[in-house]
């Protein structure tokens, strides 16, 4: 059944109304949650909050450097993985090509290349890891040097 003009604006009317409506809501959601969870910390005398912050600034800077150390871990083992694979196959290649053969050299070199590859791309991710912990505790130490901690 085909749908005329009028039950079709209808329809398009209703649409653009639900998602008004929706909007609205989670709106409305989001800025209760904020003015909900800052009442407490309102309420609490300006001493204690500063030195909440301060604990809480800690608490952050220890986390990024454990989540950093983890990351880095993460990043030695993939590389660890990478340059396994690389010897695996050209390996797998040597045994099945005849001894110094053109395919197994060039095996060789791949693996060499790729083993190459995975330690720059592992030290570039690392240090990228580094900086970004390192942003993160400097924006923590601005926050708390703000706050006069």
């Amino acid at each position: 059944m085909m749908l005329n003009s009028l039950t079709k604006s209808l329809a398009i009317a209703g649409r653009w109304m639900t998602k008004a409506l929706l909007g609205v809501m989670a709106v409305t959601l989001l800025w209760q949650g904020a003015f909900v969870a800052n009442l407490s910390a309102m309420a609490a005398p300006a001493n204690n909050t500063l030195i909440a912050a301060a604990d809480l600034g800690s608490e952050a800077q220890g986390k990024a450097s454990k989540d950093a150390g983890r990351t880095k871990g993460f990043i030695r083992d993939a590389r660890d993985t990478v340059e396994k694979a690389a010897s695996d196959n050209a390996r797998k290649v040597d045994r099945a090509t005849d001894n110094d053969s053109a395919i197994a050299d060039k095996a060789k070199r791949d693996a060499d290349r790729i083993q190459e590859r995975a330690e720059k791309d592992a030290s570039r991710t690392q240090d990228a890891v580094d900086n970004t912990k390192n942003a993160l505790e400097n924006a923590i130490d601005n926050v708390k040097d703000a706050f006069g901690n």
